[in-house]
């Protein structure tokens, strides 16, 4: 089955589907580093197919450049398949008409995706109201059913924070289902929690599924919670201990941990650690992350206010009391991983003391279950970002395992 990824970012949704057999014949996504990745990752399934992962390794390493292997494997159409632009009233009819060129008659089964989700934020509300009020992000969704009737696809999902539920009153939601049902659409939703799924991290989405009367989906998709006895830490535990400002970009690392090969985190025919490198931190952000880990140990979180007042650098501590929280290593899930862990790594303390730093690259993505052979491209910063805007890999992989039962 055919599937179009509109605001890809790093791929979290294609993973899923790719997983359950589905051939991605684009993406659409406007961050640079992001269509980077999903260029790679493209590069990865295809290479995976052929044989040639040694060569996929080549060029993680920094033996071989991309397009060196592009050439040498054929694999434009897979380079092709990522469109990196910003979709907006200028240039959606454009869009569209590339993607048909790439389908080449060919008809798009599905289309997944979701708009950036800051405009309907809680947290980005409660920030900055007014400049969110008017921000041009709340109304993408209208491009995004344009594609749905120009390309007709049979079934489509939709993802996006609750807060969308909220914002405006839910009249943004309302519109947005409205248009849908306009473009020959049922729709329904659910907001589900990734952690009933298997992922390691409590994260909260809309998951909103569409489908015309050509698909076989009648109602809302049963999609299959997982029941599972491991923790936080299983996730971590196996990985090489650092201190803060400690860490390389690339390792040599063989995994035996049973559980994540089962899972399909780690892949034993690539004993490469990529991205497992610690922030550097002051003294005293580190001296706070003790008294974190310390208050964590009674089952608290540390409050801002409480800290003693040498440690205190903000002068506002009416708001954002937990500015600094540890991840909880005992819990089947952790608090959720966002793109503010980009800024710092204050909310993603690490649960072991002896390492006491916050979370590396690839421990942010064990949490979202992408795989350790899962390159992100750019620096750290726009990795963390791409990390904590996707969808868990482990969710969607059963999103779509459920959804081509019915198209």
């Amino acid at each position: 089955m055919k599937v179009l990824d509109l605001f890809a970012g790093a791929g979290g949704l294609s993973e899923g589907f790719i997983r359950a057999g589905c051939e991605i014949v684009g993406h659409i996504e406007m961050d640079k580093n992001s269509c980077d990745t999903l260029i790679t990752r493209m590069m990865y399934h295809s290479l995976l197919k052929k044989g040639a992962l040694e060569d996929y390794k080549k060029y993680v390493i920094g033996e071989v450049d991309r397009d060196t292997l592009i050439e040498k494997h054929g694999l434009e159409k897979e380079k092709n398949s990522v469109i990196c632009a910003e979709v907006g009233q200028k240039n959606y009819k454009e869009l569209i008409r590339r993607v048909k060129k790439e389908l080449n008659g060919e008809q798009v089964d599905i289309i997944v995706g979701g708009p950036p989700c800051q405009a309907y934020s809680h947290i980005g509300r409660a920030r900055d109201e007014r400049n969110m009020k008017w921000d041009h992000r709340k109304f993408l969704y209208r491009y995004y059913v344009e594609f749905l009737k120009a390309l007709k696809p049979k079934v489509f999902v939709f993802e996006n924070v609750p807060g969308l539920t909220s914002s405006g009153g839910g009249r943004y939601l309302a519109e947005m289902r409205r248009l849908m049902k306009r473009a020959g659409y049922t729709t329904d939703f659910r907001i589900l929690n990734a952690a009933d799924f298997g992922v390691p991290q409590n994260r909260k989405r809309i998951i909103l599924v569409g489908w015309s009367n050509k698909s076989k989906l009648k109602k809302y998709p049963d999609f299959p919670t997982v029941s599972r006895n491991y923790k936080v830490n299983d996730f971590l535990g196996d990985l090489p201990n650092l201190r803060a400002g400690e860490g390389r970009i690339l390792n040599k690392f063989s995994s035996k941990n049973r559980l994540l090969t089962k899972l399909g985190i780690v892949n034993r025919k690539m004993p490469i650690l990529m991205d497992h490198v610690a922030r550097p931190n002051t003294k005293r952000d580190l001296e706070i992350y003790k008294i974190a880990l310390l208050a964590k140990r009674n089952g608290e979180n540390i409050k801002y206010n409480e800290l003693p007042k040498r440690l205190k650098t903000h002068k506002n501590e009416g708001g954002f009391f937990d500015r600094f929280k540890v991840v909880d290593g005992k819990a089947e899930g952790s608090h959720t991983v966002v793109a503010h862990i980009a800024k710092d790594g204050h909310f993603y303390i690490h649960p072991d003391a002896k390492q006491n730093r916050s979370l590396t690259v690839r421990e942010a993505a064990r949490l979202q279950t992408f795989p350790d052979d899962y390159k992100f491209e750019g620096t750290r910063g726009p990795q963390f970002r791409q990390i904590g805007n996707a969808v868990p890999p482990m969710l969607s992989t059963i999103i779509a395992k459920e959804l081509v039962k019915h198209v």
